[in-house]
């Protein structure tokens, strides 16, 4: 299981040195020899051909597997085996430079980490000359993710615990809570997996609802979990789960984001009708508690009927 970003980085950085060393080379070995999964590896063999010496044509790496094998067809699109030096072009020069000052400045960065990039880019301002004199007059900020990606990370690294402030749309509320991070991943948004210590199970957290986050003095220590398959998305409703429909206005537009659905039809309101999936379609009377006027369950018919009545107990409660 892939530790977190900078781990996976630095395995696909030795991963081009390995293919190069063994042409044909067989999936489940490679991945053996990494101590990760297949479906982990072909990810990094996904991204792989976006990386190279420049994105112009023939120096990204073209690398491809039949799923029993990979190859490499233009392994000498990463320049080692001519020994030329990389040559930077002025825009190359001036993006990396200006990405490297922007992830020197990330909160949670490790120490040694930052004080290697720092000395990389200098390097790279002697070498660009002029190219480094423009770059400076421009600079990147990141949003509020970043930083908790940048702390999250560290707590991974440093295997220590850690302590958030955390916005559940579903329920509209904050709730603070104590996790031992397990691992960052991406479907769509990205996510921190985690032991949460207030429900003793394993959580999915996604890093843009973290409001605040404190790394801990504790000692992170999840119980040993198998890593989950993402493959098919974070969420896999079953084919055969009852089907129900929700129909909401422009307020309600977020349950598209929150929950995997089969489909979300625009509505001449600027709202939406999805459809979706669930094994138990009585938990989605909360959501209809939740949405009041922004949202309806339309179908199954039973259970429109039972959201109202439940929204009927609750201002009845609310009246005495």
């Amino acid at each position: 299981m892939a530790g977190n970003a900078i781990d996976q980085t630095r395995r696909m950085l030795s991963l081009v040195t390995y293919l190069r060393e063994r042409p044909g080379a067989r999936v489940a070995d490679v991945a053996r020899a990494f101590g990760i999964t297949e479906d982990e590896l072909i990810g990094d063999l996904d991204v792989l051909p976006m990386c190279g010496t420049s994105f112009r044509g023939g120096d990204l790496l073209d690398i491809d597997t039949d799923g029993d094998r990979i190859w490499w067809h233009n392994p000498d699109a990463s320049g080692t085996s001519t020994g030329e030096p990389l040559r930077l072009a002025a825009d190359e020069a001036t993006a990396l430079l200006v990405a490297a000052r922007a992830v020197a400045t990330l909160p949670g960065l490790r120490e040694s980490d930052r004080q290697a990039l720092v000395r990389a880019t200098a390097k790279i301002e002697t070498a660009a000359g002029d190219t480094a004199a423009a770059s400076s007059r421009l600079s990147v900020t990141f949003e509020s993710e970043g930083g908790v990606f940048a702390d999250v990370d560290r707590a991974i690294a440093e295997r220590r615990r850690v302590w958030l402030r955390y916005y559940s749309p579903a329920r509209d509320e904050l709730t603070e809570r104590e996790v031992d991070p397990i691992r960052l991943f991406a479907v769509g948004h990205t996510y921190v997996e985690a032991w949460c210590r207030l429900s003793e199970a394993r959580r999915t957290f996604r890093l843009d609802r973290v409001a605040e986050i404190r790394l801990l003095d504790e000692r992170s220590d999840p119980p040993p979990v198998e890593p989950r398959d993402l493959s098919e998305g974070l969420v896999q409703p079953a084919a055969e789960d009852p089907e129900v429909v929700v129909e909401v206005g422009p307020g309600g537009r977020w349950v598209a984001e929150y929950y995997p659905h089969d489909s979300a039809e625009e509505l001449p309101d600027g709202g939406l009708r999805i459809t979706l999936r669930t094994p138990d379609p009585a938990s989605l009377r909360r959501l209809a508690l939740r949405l009041g006027r922004d949202g309806r369950i339309v179908t199954p018919p039973e259970l429109a009927e039972s959201a109202r009545d439940a929204a009927r107990e609750a201002l009845a409660a609310y009246g005495e």
